[in-house]
């Protein structure tokens, strides 16, 4: 069977206008989606989703393979990424991929991630039974402690009203997690047969925040690129 490190990146950015190709540490997101993938042990191939023929150009540069450009009506704002991954997929099956096959998605948007994440989301994949495999943080905020909604009169009330006097300390509250995008896998048949990730079970792997970062603002890409210079570039 075949593991498949698989690049989603479509051309249209509006947080981050061309997210995709923006630099940290003086090379494009892309690169190091790739660099990443090609670095994993457990990674057979790298493949490029994508609608731009820029973006295209760049990551086969780097060394993905791009099969074709992805129809516009995928890469829409609102367009859901997992349409995305059984586009992919059913072309690849098409071209002569297993139903077993593996796909292990790197988004651009976390450049600090190790091999090391990478392989302990695949692990988990092949270990668990489970569906689908991904990393998660530890939050910075609770929906029982210190996470609160506003009305347009901007009156205050916690997230979780029945928690209010439960908890004194944030580290009474149960642990809650923030999911990243350092890697997601799964095997080809549930994707294809799933309508969306969550639809099966999903395991977990807690990774460091300080590896965790998802570039989804100029400040987030401004925050990588000093932390990437910082470790040297090290993965």
């Amino acid at each position: 069977m075949t593991v498949w490190g698989a690049v989603f990146a479509r051309g249209g950015s509006k947080g981050v206008p061309g997210k995709n190709l923006r630099l940290v540490g003086g090379r494009p997101l892309i690169a190091h989606s790739i660099a990443i993938a090609g670095a994993t042990p457990g990674i057979d191939r790298i493949v490029c989703s994508t609608d731009s023929l820029e973006i295209s150009n760049v990551a086969f540069e780097h060394g993905a393979e791009v099969p074709f450009l992805r129809p516009a009506e995928l890469a829409e704002d609102d367009s859901p990424e997992w349409a995305s991954w059984q586009h992919l997929v059913h072309h690849l099956i098409g071209d002569g991929a297993s139903d077993g096959d593996t796909l292990v998605s790197l988004p651009t948007t976390s450049p600090l991630r190790t091999v090391e994440d990478v392989e302990a989301v695949l692990l988990a994949l092949e270990s668990s039974g489970s569906d689908v495999a991904l990393a998660v943080t530890e939050a910075q905020r609770s929906p029982w402690f210190n996470m609160v909604t506003m009305d347009s009169s901007n009156l205050v009330a916690v997230v979780m009203e029945d928690s209010v006097g439960k908890f004194a300390r944030r580290q009474d509250v149960p642990n809650v997690y923030d999911l990243t995008t350092i890697a997601y896998a799964a095997r080809f048949s549930y994707i294809r047969s799933a309508s969306h990730m969550f639809e099966g079970d999903v395991v977990g792997v807690i990774v460091p925040r300080k590896r965790a970062i998802d570039i989804d603002t100029e400040l987030d890409l401004e925050v990588a690129d000093y932390l990437y210079g910082r470790r040297g570039g090290c993965r």
